[in-house]
């Protein structure tokens, strides 16, 4: 999947246009190697080192933004919270001095960049082809609430789709990092190939996540009166991008969600990308889920018109 357009106007899950290679995620370096001409591999070695380096960054901005919510995790209840587009959608100034520290060390480390971020409506367009697409603080509500099942994602997009990205949980101490055309990782160590996983659909444990509009609400409460009795169960922990990150490793069998933001996907449809799930759009969400999961999911959980290739 591809990220065709990063603006702060449309920021759904833009990427769903066109289907990387996932074979190539298997190759091992040796089949690179088997190209042959010299050039070929400079450019592939080129384009391997530019892309190390930028998830060096991303990983950089996620432990940072990380590492200053814990503090104040650990500090207790925040004092400062207001509402963004319904009474139910909080903003903390945790996630404002987060996503600032964030793009206080792009703006060092990659100063001509584009920038994109969930507060403070951050839309910054660059010269160099890439722009970040920040979430400083997925999971505001679990973490106001003192439910340690939130996270940091950073990624970085060029014309095409997401690069590099990298999302880390500070309590549970979980890092998960991806380069487009490679197997992502956990704390450095590479996850399992997915996309031969065969589930039956009874046998699925489903991730989800709600909207804030209790009109949208409503809708997916209806929809999982539906679902339920088809799987083995449900499970909603408020993280979208951790919710992309477990999906990747197995701890779900699927995910699904409609309102998501390019901020909450960015990183994590990369890392499920990466271990050969297969995503689509679902009426401004995104479905993600093995191959052989995800036309029967489809059929459950795509909303009225909303399945799209």
């Amino acid at each position: 999947m591809i990220v065709t357009e990063l603006s702060a106007v449309d920021t759904r899950a833009q990427y769903m246009r066109r289907r990387f290679d996932a074979g190539a995620v298997r190759a091992a370096s040796g089949s690179v190697r088997a190209m042959g001409e010299p050039s070929q591999l400079r450019a592939v070695d080129s384009d391997r080192d530019r892309a190390a380096e930028l998830l060096d960054v991303a990983t950089e901005a996620a432990l940072t933004g990380g590492a200053l919510l814990r503090a104040r995790f650990e500090a207790g209840r925040e004092a400062r919270v207001s509402s963004k587009t319904t009474p139910t959608d909080p903003v903390s100034e945790a996630d404002l001095e987060s996503q600032r520290e964030i793009r206080a060390l792009l703006s060092r480390r990659r100063p001509h960049d584009g920038f994109l971020a969930e507060e403070e409506g951050a839309d910054q367009r660059g010269s160099t082809g890439l722009r970040w697409v920040v979430d400083p603080l997925d999971g505001t509500v679990n973490f106001l609430y003192g439910i340690p099942q939130w996270s940091v994602s950073v990624a970085v997009c060029d014309a095409q789709r997401t690069l590099a990205g990298a999302i880390h949980a500070p309590i549970s101490g979980e890092t998960f990092t991806a380069v487009r055309g490679e197997l992502p990782k956990r704390n450095g160590i590479e996850l399992r190939w997915r996309g031969d996983v065969t589930t039956a659909i009874s046998q699925a444990l489903v991730a989800t996540g709600f909207a804030y509009e209790a009109s949208v609400r409503a809708e997916q409460a209806e929809l999982l009166t539906r679902l339920l009795p088809l799987v083995r169960d449900i499970r909603r922990f408020g993280s979208a991008a951790m919710d992309l990150a477990w999906t990747a490793m197995g701890r779900y069998d699927a995910y699904f969600e409609r309102g998501v933001k390019l901020w909450d996907i960015a990183a994590g449809a990369l890392v499920c990308e990466c271990v050969g799930l297969d995503a689509r759009e679902i009426d401004g969400g995104i479905l993600v889920a093995p191959p052989a999961l995800l036309e029967s999911l489809v059929e459950i959980v795509a909303y009225p018109g909303g399945a799209s290739t």
